[in-house]
């Protein structure tokens, strides 16, 4: 194991890792923005170091700086928890080349399920269902008009590389995808340096459905059941449940193995998530993309597995074995997480501010992810996320229960936060018998305030 790793990223993710390396004995180095150095983080690690000011490009994207601090404070790893560079595959190349364990998979695997039409292509090698869409990258507005004919209406245009709903347009017919095209296009150069996009056919009444996998540089890989990720707002996760409401033990398994496959087809190592869209009309499930980190929910999956996941990332960066085989897992209960956002719960207009009164709730079975505390500054620089609430429940019943319960205890004053949206949310009909879609929120439980229903 190593002795010293630094931890390339802030908020409650940077907490997580640096909780998990002081339980195995590893010291931990944190970096900081300028106005982030009163952040918990910084307090609780073994050494920290400011890399730049508050804009990220000059700080927690800086990769120059982080490689500096790393060898600066003689850590022999980087870990670079979610967001940020944790799937730059230029940063994990840099790392290897300046001779630092980068704790995530090989640069070749984030490169190959970054770029999301290269990724369909693997997923067909490795049998692996896709969404019926263009072969590879479309080279115009033409070809685009030319599959959407082929696959039929309505498609979803999406670009190539990054993220978090960025570059995403539906179209419903040739005019709006004309549109949507160029907006896509736009969006996606500008954001991730790469306009090029792909075609899908766009699955209405669907759902999102994740599998959590582990590998270890062994060939041993194995999958840690499912999670759904359907209650969205434009693409961005708001509320995840592990198992999935519906999905069965028979499905758990064939889904379970797709991911697999798919993590092996590229020689991963570590942890990382395999993304489904699941069709429930037909039992059906397709591939969409594959995220190569940690995931923001990933303690729900704790949750019912009883497995540290942060500990077996560690463990793989190290070249040891994972401490488990596909036969040793079991899921116990259910388990929910809330993402609690300094958000107006109704806008989800950002707020930042000085955080007065913090009061978590507690009790059996209720974990708090944080790095919020009396006093602490919510910037406007970064990711609105200020806290994870995630309770678990020997039934799906239990855990909403209990969810309303720590809710209603959970006291943050000073900013606005997303908590009421959450209890709107876990009182809704559809929510209570499973059967929560990706665009209920937006169509059902949102107010309707303009023609995009936000």
């Amino acid at each position: 194991m190593f002795k010293r790793v630094l931890v390339a990223n802030r908020g409650e993710i940077a907490l997580r890792v640096l909780r998990c390396c002081r339980e195995l004995g590893v010291e931990t180095v944190a970096v900081y923005s300028e106005p982030d150095r009163d952040s918990l983080h910084v307090r609780l690690a073994d050494r920290a170091v400011c890399i730049g000011p508050r804009e990220a490009s000059a700080s927690y994207l800086n990769q120059a700086a982080l490689i500096t601090a790393a060898r600066a404070t003689g850590a022999e790893a980087i870990h670079p928890g979610y967001g940020f560079l944790a799937e730059s595959a230029q940063f994990a190349a840099a790392c290897q080349e300046s001779g630092l364990v980068f704790i995530g998979p090989p640069p070749e695997a984030i490169s190959r399920m970054g770029h999301k039409a290269s990724a369909r292509d693997t997923m067909r090698a490795a049998d692996v269902p896709v969404v019926p869409g263009s072969e590879g990258l479309v080279r115009g507005l033409d070809e685009a008009l030319a599959v959407a004919k082929l696959i039929g209406y309505p498609v979803l245009v999406k670009a190539a590389s990054g993220g978090g709903g960025r570059g995403m347009r539906p179209a419903a017919n040739p005019d709006s995808l004309r549109l949507a095209f160029e907006m896509a296009k736009a969006e996606a150069g500008a954001a991730f340096g790469d306009d090029g996009l792909y075609l899908e056919r766009l699955l209405t009444r669907v759902r999102h459905v994740e599998v959590q996998i582990l590998a270890d540089s062994h060939g041993n890989v194995i999958h840690l059941g499912e999670r759904d990720c359907s209650s969205q707002r434009r693409r961005q996760k708001l509320l995840e449940e592990s198992p999935a409401p519906g999905v069965t033990p028979e499905l758990r398994e064939r889904m379970g193995a797709a991911a697999v496959r798919a993590a092996a087809s590229v020689g991963y190592r570590g942890a990382g998530t395999v993304e489904f869209m699941f069709e429930p009309s037909s039992n059906s499930y397709y591939f969409m993309e594959m995220n190569t980190r940690i995931q923001v929910e990933h303690p729900v999956t704790e949750m019912v597995t009883g497995v540290d996941l942060v500990r077996q990332q560690l463990l793989a960066a190290a070249d040891e074995y994972l401490e488990y085989q596909q036969g040793d897992l079991n899921w116990q209960g259910h388990a929910i997480e809330c993402r609690i956002n300094a958000e107006d719960p109704d806008s989800f207009v950002p707020s930042a501010g000085t955080v007065q009164e913090y009061i978590c709730p507690g009790g059996p079975w209720v974990r708090v992810d944080s790095h919020c505390y009396p006093g602490y500054r919510v910037l406007p620089f970064y990711d609105s996320l200020i806290a994870k609430l995630i309770v678990w429940g020997s039934t799906r019943g239990e855990a909403i229960a209990r969810m309303r319960r720590a809710l209603s205890e959970y006291r943050i004053t000073g900013i606005k936060t997303t908590i009421p949206f959450h209890q709107r949310l876990l009182d809704h009909p559809r929510f209570l018998e499973g059967d929560v879609s990706t665009d209920m929120v937006e169509t059902e439980l949102l107010p309707i305030t303009g023609p995009s229903g936000l």
